[in-house]
């Protein structure tokens, strides 16, 4: 048995700099992911008949927070068109069938990453899959070469293969590693409201040459000299202005953090998940406990950069 966290991650800063002809957006921007993670296990498993089918070869189990099978999260489906089941089968039939096809495996899922938050947490899933199946069959496949395959089926996993803090250019999967952030606790906030990727980047495209941009490069000089107060303050995301002008609860989260304490305050990925970066955990747990007491976000976490 193999047991993987898949990390949450936040954008510090997320720019769009063109589009591909394919439709894909480029984008240049600073990734991190955080200590708050969904948790897979991987058990191998036999599967006697021959003509067994997919559901029975890769067998998926959803947790619920009390560590029992839960079909409460009707917003995950757990078939073939999820991430943590394509990646499985890619792997599987490209490393494991051919030798071993009465081979199988049974894939556990702790859900606790907010879903369609812009934390990537299918992404992430996916990301663990590929690490977790590698190790439990003793593939031996490198991981970069992991990250090279991954990219088919989404553009932010090689980043969560890799996970720390990293610039992402291309379409995501062109990364470079930065050094990690100077200590900080970064405050977690998802709004009642759940965002799809598609929407947001299909607004961007109505208003894009209206929106400010973040200075990328400025903030990653600010990460190799360790100044928080650098990284805050080239802090800036151009799918906001999509999201935060139909769901105003991402603009009182943000103005909450900072009147609470935090060094900046941002949406993250396509949203609606705001997150603040404050430098003392005590304030920032205060700060969450303030917007558990508004109501106005569902889930509520203090987390730190890994």
């Amino acid at each position: 048995m193999v047991t993987e966290n898949a990390y949450a991650k936040v954008n510090l800063s997320l720019n769009i700099v063109g589009t591909r002809e394919d439709g894909y957006h480029l984008v240049r921007m600073v990734m991190q992911s955080l200590n708050l993670a969904d948790v897979l296990t991987f058990e191998k498993k036999v599967v006697v008949s021959g003509d067994a089918s997919e559901e029975e070869r890769i067998e998926t189990l959803l947790l619920d927070k009390r560590g029992t099978d839960s079909d409460e999260l009707g917003t995950l489906p757990l078939g073939s068109d999820n991430l943590i089941v394509k990646a499985a089968r890619l792997l599987l039939e490209k490393y494991v069938w051919p030798k071993h096809p009465e081979l199988g495996v049974k894939i556990t899922l702790e859900k606790n990453i907010p879903i369609a938050a812009g934390m990537a947490g299918g992404s992430s899933d996916a990301a663990a899959t590929f690490r977790g199946l590698n190790n439990l069959f003793e593939l031996g496949i490198m991981e970069k070469d992991l990250m090279e395959m991954s990219v088919a089926l989404g553009a932010d996993i090689p980043y969560c293969i890799m996970g720390g803090t990293a610039l992402s250019e291309g379409i995501g999967e062109e990364l470079t590693r930065l050094p990690s952030l100077p200590e900080c606790y970064i405050l977690i906030a998802k709004p009642m409201i759940s965002i799809s990727t598609a929407e947001a980047y299909g607004g961007y495209d109505r208003i894009a040459g209206y929106i400010p941009r973040p200075d990328v490069d400025a903030q990653v000089d600010a990460v190799y000299a360790g100044s928080i107060a650098g990284i805050v303050k080239e802090m800036g995301n151009v799918l906001e202005a999509v999201t935060a002008a139909d769901h105003p609860e991402v603009g009182q989260l943000e103005e909450m953090m900072m009147d609470a304490g935090a060094e900046g305050a941002m949406m993250s990925g396509s949203g609606p998940t705001v997150f603040g970066i404050f430098k003392d955990k005590e304030i920032a747990a205060k700060a969450a406990q303030m917007i558990e007491n508004s109501g106005t976000a569902e889930q509520i976490f203090v987390a730190e950069p890994v």
